[in-house]
Formats: C-alpha cells, sequence, structure tokens
C-alpha cells in the first residue's frame, strides 16, 4: 500500500465481464483484489478441477498451463488498463504484442489460489508495457514482461 493515500479498488467478475471480452472457459482472472488506477493490480485465479484444460493436462497429474497463467497476467493488466484509461468502456480490438522473459518456476495445480501481480513499466499511446508475477501462497510460480495494444474507434478512423 501506498503513504501517498492513493485508493486501491477492487474489480468484481461482473465488472470484469464488462472490461473484457473474454468468457469462459478463456476468462481467466476471477477478481481483481487491488487495483490502482493502471499503474498496479492483483487479479486472483481459483484454480478448480473442473476446468476443461485439466481433461489433458495432464489426467494423471494435472498442472495448470503456463501459457494460461500468462493469460491471467494479460487479462489482468488489460482490465486495469480500460478500467481506468477507457472509462470502462470495451476497446473494439487489444493486440497483445510480446512476451518477454518468462519464467515458470513451480507447477500449479487445482486448489491453488493465483495472485496476478502486474505493475505497468511504460506506456505511450496505445501501449502498455507491464511485468507481471504469478504466485501462489507468496511464492512466484511464473513470471514475465508484457506488452498490448488496446485500438479504440477513434484509433480505427484517424
Amino acid at each position: 500500500m501506498s503513504d501517498q493515500g492513493e485508493t486501491l479498488e477492487a474489480i468484481d467478475i461482473q465488472r470484469l465481464m464488462q472490461l473484457l471480452p473474454h468468457r469462459y472457459p478463456f476468462l481467466l482472472v476471477d477478481r481483481i483484489v487491488e487495483a490502482r488506477g493502471d499503474e498496479f493490480g492483483v487479479g486472483i485465479k481459483n484454480v478448480t478441477i473442473n476446468e476443461p484444460q485439466f481433461t489433458g493436462h495432464f489426467p494423471e497429474r494435472p498442472v495448470f498451463p503456463g501459457v494460461l497463467l500468462i493469460e491471467g497476467m494479460a487479462q489482468t493488466a488489460g482490465a486495469l488498463c480500460v478500467n481506468s484509461k477507457l472509462g470502462g468502456a470495451k476497446p473494439p480490438l487489444v493486440y497483445f504484442m510480446t512476451i518477454d522473459k518468462a519464467k515458470f518456476r513451480k507447477p500449479v495445480v487445482p486448489g491453488d489460489r493465483v495472485e496476478f501481480h502486474m505493475t505497468r513499466t511504460n506506456q505511450r499511446r496505445n501501449i502498455w508495457w507491464y511485468h507481471g508475477k504469478a504466485m501462489v501462497d507468496g511464492a512466484v510460480v511464473a513470471e514475465a514482461e508484457i506488452s498490448a495494444m488496446i485500438i479504440t474507434d477513434a484509433d480505427k478512423q484517424g
């Protein structure tokens, strides 16, 4: 928390569904428990055995796919941007641009509660860069640097 009196807000699943185009089974954030504009946020994903990826990854020892951890980071960052900068209106297009320095440190399994800690590292025009850490019980399970471009109707016209 900041000692400068900045307000942290939370974003529930109904609001997330207004901010993001993703739906089951590809909506990978259940809630954002802390948000400070588009600067920082913590998204939550409750991993359950009922999710479709576990029928094939891997049935005998289910492991949450690393690529979905990266996608959860991106969705958390995207929700922060849209909520903060676009007044909450869904953008017509979002292009996931880069994934850099991705590291997977520990398997995530059903029953885990993943926290996506996202910190904005840069923003220019309609492009945002974030450093993300996926954490379970205080331990880093994955991390990456990501960037995305948000295209609005005004961008498409000009």
